[in-house]
């Protein structure tokens, strides 16, 4: 696995500015790390205080397009609650025109309730989020897959559209939509229909072993053709020596012991072992979570001693 296959995942909901967001994007960037990618939510979690307060994902995604250049930016993961399709399709799309083609789609059902209430979204049953998640894909699909002059409707359960024009188009036909999700039967069927990658975040490699071969099941019996990526998402705490593991640790309220047995965490070799066994397990891409966002020095050591371990 190479470095342009490992990505830096943020959860800027816990406390960060567009700036600070920027200034971790840029240093990604310039150490090789092939994308940078955020959550989409709107209320912190924990007891972190979340000042300044939650961002919007598209529009940071949509300042990051023009303030980078090689790096891919995308979402884990946008909920369906709270956009509807085509004002998703259209913001991706006109997103990825202003990146020169370098956005990835990640979608889901959506679960956090407290964020629902918190900013006036609405938050159905399980059983009506994934109603609107198959309708989002279906439609987000559709319009961007729509030839220019011809029109796109479609009639859900949540959403239908009637005669659209399916405009903007994204610059990348297709556009890399990823999944996650630990659902047994209707989330393998929608990854194998429409996405690009199947993600499996913070989970053991037995479980992302299992997902990935539910996934592989679903490709099977519609005859998929295309490749489907494999990803994982794993906490990072990595340093040169166990008192920059301890720091970096405490500054995340986190044990060095936990991090360890569940995340990517320790030496430069202890991380890459943790990674390692995701990537025997089938993972082509990576995504460590960087919590600390002001600690840039993390990010150059796991692309500096971390990733080539990994090579």
């Amino acid at each position: 696995m190479q470095l342009s296959d490992l990505c830096i995942f943020t959860e800027p909901q816990q406390g960060a500015s567009y700036d600070t967001l920027l200034t971790l994007a840029q240093r990604a960037e310039a150490v090789g790390f092939g994308g940078f990618f955020r959550s989409d939510h709107f209320l912190k979690m924990g007891s972190v205080s979340g000042l300044p307060g939650p961002t919007d994902a598209w529009v940071t995604l949509g300042g990051l397009a023009r303030e980078t250049s090689t790096i891919r930016l995308g979402t884990l993961v946008s909920p369906v609650t709270f956009r509807g399709p085509g004002l998703l399709a259209i913001s991706v799309a006109q997103v990825d025109q202003m990146s020169g083609g370098r956005i990835e789609l990640g979608i889901g059902a959506g679960w956090y309730e407290a964020e629902h209430t918190a900013y006036a979204f609405d938050f159905p049953d399980a059983l009506g989020r994934f109603d609107n998640l198959t309708d989002q894909l279906a439609i987000i699909d559709g319009l961007w897959n729509t030839p220019a002059g011809e029109t796109f409707s479609y009639s859900g359960n949540v959403h239908s559209v009637a005669n659209s024009p399916g405009l903007p188009k994204p610059v990348q036909q297709p556009l890399p939509i990823i999944i996650g999700g630990g659902g047994k039967t209707r989330t393998p069927a929608l990854t194998a229909r429409y996405a690009a990658e199947c993600n499996v975040a913070f989970a053991p490699v037995k479980t992302f072993s299992e997902r990935k071969q539910r996934v592989e099941e679903a490709c099977a019996a519609i005859d998929r053709k295309r490749p489907m990526r494999y990803s994982a998402a794993l906490v990072a705490c990595a340093g040169a020596t166990e008192a920059d593991v301890v720091r970096r640790a405490a500054a995340i309220g986190r044990e060095p012991a936990e991090l360890r047995k569940n995340g990517a965490a320790g030496t430069a070799e202890e991380t890459a072992s943790a990674v390692r066994k995701y990537i025997d397990a089938g993972a082509d891409r990576v995504y460590f979570q960087i919590l600390d966002l002001s600690d840039l020095d993390h990010v150059d050591f796991i692309a500096h001693e971390v990733a080539p371990l990994l090579a």
